[in-house]
């Protein structure tokens, strides 16, 4: 009995060791000023090769779009919302309709009028969801802080 016992946890901790969490989206996040009352939020994301995200702009019962929230803030506002370059849009089955999303990589700008001069910290969140041609990973989300100097 101690014999099979051993064996299990044995197992156990090997299958563990195999066992990842896949991550294959890095997130990168830089700010410019482009004026004294104004600059630019870039939040990047590097994307393994096989694997995308969506766009922010994906139809209801489509998979869960990209979200950028910013937290509010008495040092800067938000000038419209945030920008992306144009998705590759393809016919994906599982979902049933056209998406567009993005792989390798991809650039958000979001702009923010700054309220104080000085440096300011824009703080916010990416929710996202990945997916390659065989599986979607549950959506995810990561918080940020970028310095605006």
């Amino acid at each position: 009995m101690k014999k099979l016992l051993s064996v299990a946890v044995a197992l156990f901790f090997t299958v563990a060791a195999f066992a990842q969490i896949e991550t294959p989206v890095k997130w990168a996040y830089a700010a410019k000023k482009i004026s004294a009352t104004e600059a630019v939020v870039f939040v990047k994301a590097t994307i393994d090769e096989g694997w995308h995200v969506y766009s922010q702009h994906v139809k209801e019962d489509g998979p869960s779009a990209t979200v950028i929230t910013f937290a509010p803030s008495s040092t800067y506002t938000l000038i419209g919302k945030p920008a992306e370059p144009k998705p590759i849009t393809k016919f994906e089955k599982s979902f049933g309709m056209n998406v567009g999303y993005f792989e390798k990589s991809v650039v958000f700008q979001q702009k923010v009028k700054l309220k104080s001069p000085g440096q300011t910290t824009v703080k916010g969140k990416v929710e996202f969801m990945t997916c390659n041609d065989h599986k979607c990973l549950p959506p995810d989300d990561v918080e940020f802080a970028v310095a605006v100097k």
